[in-house]
């Protein structure tokens, strides 16, 4: 179906040229002699651009601009006006006009200027339905959750969507779904239509995750054949995600710190600055404040990346959502493996809140996909539910996994004897020796404070 020109101007001959150039062109073209008769046009609808005349018998061009603006704001303009009123076509644009022309004009290079416009409006309507498609499917109706801690992290994330380009520092335990939270605040941000750059930065090593972060130009090094764009110059007008920012290598953290402070950096083997726009959103499992301590981060890099921390609960603070979590599972898989849907009985699900959950909503899900694959009843029964070895049943000869001592214990020896354990095969790491022993940052912090293991 041939695109659809409005062509208003209170000159016959004109609006005749310009319509048997467009229509050979091979648009449709509708007229309009005035700016009532082109609000009616437009009202009828399927109108592709406009090409409005600055000067109308009824009303100024400008005013129909505004309104056209304000109404259809995707429609694009192009103004037609002489050459003493440049800068009225000039305000035009301001108010959101697409180009304009200046009479007397030459009809090829007034095509020229109408396939340009099309094309820009095409690719606009396009990152603007991928932008939808997007919010449908990763936005925060998608965030699955009603519990307290997840309807406080929801809240956040509206708050800092609608934020401009302040960073964001994601906290969590692996897998409790720090990028989900990320891309929800990229898709209910107004950087929606940019890109969304996901960089792992445990995935590659540091030589290469530099010239994939900044890019490098051509003779950089040995392979460099030809110059590279960075991911920071491809993620400009949208979101970067930097997972795992904790695992950084220090020589890259005075980049990055740089691209945050004065969106720029040079690329490998450069000389000039490239500016970049672009929402730095970062996440991390690990405890920031020991690696800084430590010497594993930049103190100053951490305080620039945690100007909104929003802490991601693991699913053991947050059991009350488990049950829709799993039934969105069971439907996913239900739908990808094209086996009938089969609900969890009563005791599957209690099987599923009495596991502690160390690998978070990650584990659910894969616990959901191996019991939708192999389970054969008409519902899934608590034998379908594979669960990690802490969930083992004790065999009988053993029914205790801590057994008692024959002469008995102080119950705060053994807390003491089991964090010192923790943090002995995590090497000092807090949060790792948390996730062993099923407790929150803070409580593994009280813990070692109060039996004198810091």
């Amino acid at each position: 179906m041939a695109e659809r020109i409005l062509i208003v101007d209170d000159e016959k001959l004109i609006r005749w040229s310009l319509g048997e150039s467009l229509r050979k062109a091979g648009y449709d073209v509708a007229e309009a002699e005035d700016g009532q008769s082109a609000e009616t046009a437009l009202r009828q609808g399927g109108i592709d651009l406009v090409l409005l005349d600055l000067r109308l018998p009824d009303m100024d061009g400008l005013s129909v601009m505004r309104r056209l603006h304000e109404s259809l704001p995707g429609l694009p303009v192009i103004i037609i006006t002489a050459y003493s009123s440049v800068a009225g076509a000039v305000e035009a644009m301001k108010c959101g006009a697409a180009d304009y022309i200046t009479k007397p004009f030459d009809l090829d290079e007034l095509l020229i200027v109408v396939r340009r416009v099309m094309e820009h409006a095409s690719i606009r309507q396009r990152l603007s339905r991928h932008a939808a498609e997007q919010k449908a499917r990763f936005g925060l109706a998608n965030v699955i959750g009603q519990s307290p801690p997840m309807e406080a992290v929801k809240e956040l994330v509206r708050r800092v969507a609608r934020g401009g380009s302040a960073g964001v520092l994601l906290l969590g335990e692996s897998g409790s779904g720090k990028d989900l939270i990320a891309r929800a605040i990229h898709c209910e941000s107004d950087r929606a239509e940019g890109p969304f750059v996901n960089v792992t930065c445990t995935a590659l090593p540091e030589n290469l995750l530099e010239s994939e972060l900044f890019g490098y130009e051509k003779g950089a090094f040995t392979d460099a054949r030809t110059m590279k764009k960075g991911l920071f110059e491809i993620a400009h007008g949208g979101t970067m995600f930097l997972d795992e920012i904790g695992d950084m290598p220090p020589a890259l953290q005075a980049k990055l710190l740089r691209v945050l402070e004065e969106k720029a950096f040079k690329r490998i083997g450069g000389t000039q600055d490239i500016h970049v726009d672009a929402r730095i959103v970062a996440a991390t499992h690990r405890d920031l404040e020991e690696a800084i301590r430590t010497g594993r981060l930049r103190e100053d890099l951490y305080y620039r990346l945690s100007a909104v921390p929003i802490h991601i609960p693991p699913l053991r603070d947050r059991l009350s959502d488990l049950p829709l979590l799993a039934e969105y599972f069971l439907h996913v898989y239900s739908d990808e493996f094209h086996r009938p849907y089969r609900p969890l009985s009563p005791e599957a699900i209690e099987r599923l809140r009495a596991y502690a959950w160390p690998g978070n909503v990650r584990e659910l899900r894969n616990v959901i996909e191996r019991a939708v694959l192999l389970s054969e009843g008409t519902v899934i029964a608590a034998g379908d539910i594979v669960l990690g070895r802490a969930a083992t049943p004790a065999q009988p000869a053993d029914r205790f996994q801590f057994p008692l001592p024959p002469g008995g214990c102080r119950i705060g020896d053994v807390e003491r004897d089991l964090v010192a354990q923790a943090l002995e095969r995590t090497h000092g790491n807090r949060t790792q020796a948390a996730e062993l022993l099923g407790m929150t940052r803070d409580q593994i912090r009280y813990a070692i404070r109060k039996h004198g293991l810091e």
